[in-house]
């Protein structure tokens, strides 16, 4: 067992490799080698609290212990970073609500079930989330509507903070002053109302397990911003086969800046909107004529 200078266990190259399989095939994170110090530091601790002598130890128990599984999601929660803020990208949010939401309120059927259900995929702390409820609340367009805003993550801890909705300042640093009203003032910072909150549902979930996916149901757009860039190739075909799953035919998908869906799928449509492009699942109607025209 190879130790450092601060005396703390080595994380050798085999080790690392083995781990980020390991974390790969629970969820899909892609841990490259030059992960392997951050690994290292992060990691520490979970040693420390299993009091397991090194790494490759701590790799057995992850593999074979009966409290493994447990113990991945802990290990997942450490190695990923959850940035987030309300209102981020708001470029993709303002086409969201001029053009996105005016398709789906002016839709004869939709209008009829009023019912609408966004997912935000990889939500964090949940102010994406909370974002979209107050943009479709604000928007007017659907009174009396049934409006669910579905967060997931694979963090239990983010979920739960989501769900507390209480925010310190650092995620209010692009917050347009208009939409502070949807918050009441707490000694810890400001709570979202609780009408807001009333519209949005947290739960844990990992993208790779397409049948607890299942629980989100039939939904109207997908958020899933910033997520995609973590996994590998193969992981990211398998999360957007599940989105489209998880669409109505017409619903949309928004992803980061710097996510496209090239070379991963060719079943969405690209859909150009005035200040962003977003993918759309197509609708009957559209598959319909693109089946006949083959």
């Amino acid at each position: 067992m190879r130790r450092l200078l601060d005396g703390g266990p080595d994380l050798g190259a085999a080790e690392h490799r083995l781990i980020a399989e390991a974390v790969n095939a629970f969820c899909g994170l892609h841990l490259g080698r030059a992960t392997r110090f951050l690994m290292q530091r992060r990691l520490r601790e979970r040693l420390e609290s299993l009091s397991l002598p090194d790494f490759a130890a701590y790799y057995r128990y992850l593999r074979y212990d009966r409290n493994g599984a447990a113990e991945m999601e802990r290990a997942v929660e450490i190695l990923t970073t959850n940035e987030t803020y309300f209102f981020r990208e708001d470029y993709q949010l303002r086409a969201f609500v001029n053009e996105v939401l005016p398709g789906i309120a002016e839709d004869p059927a939709l209008r009829e079930q009023h019912r609408l259900v966004v997912w935000s995929a990889g939500c964090s702390t949940g102010e994406e989330a909370y974002s979209l409820a107050m943009l479709i609340d604000d928007s007017g367009l659907f009174p009396d509507w049934d409006i669910r805003i579905i967060g997931s993550d694979i963090s239990r801890r983010v979920i739960e903070r989501a769900r507390e909705g209480v925010y310190g300042a650092s995620s209010f640093r692009a917050m347009p002053p208009q939409y502070l009203h949807y918050f009441d003032e707490v000694s810890t910072g400001r709570r979202v109302s609780a009408r807001i909150r009333a519209m949005c549902h947290f739960g844990h979930l990992n993208l790779l397990d397409s049948e607890r996916a299942a629980v989100v149901g039939r939904v109207h757009a997908v958020f899933c911003r910033n997520v995609l860039i973590y996994f590998d190739e193969e992981s990211r075909r398998r999360v957007i086969e599940g989105f489209y799953e998880r669409l109505l035919p017409g619903g949309t998908l928004l992803l980061g800046h710097s996510e496209s869906l090239l070379n991963l799928s060719t079943r969405f449509e690209l859909l150009h909107l005035s200040t962003d492009m977003v993918y759309r699942r197509p609708s009957v109607t559209a598959s319909l004529q693109r089946k006949t025209s083959q």
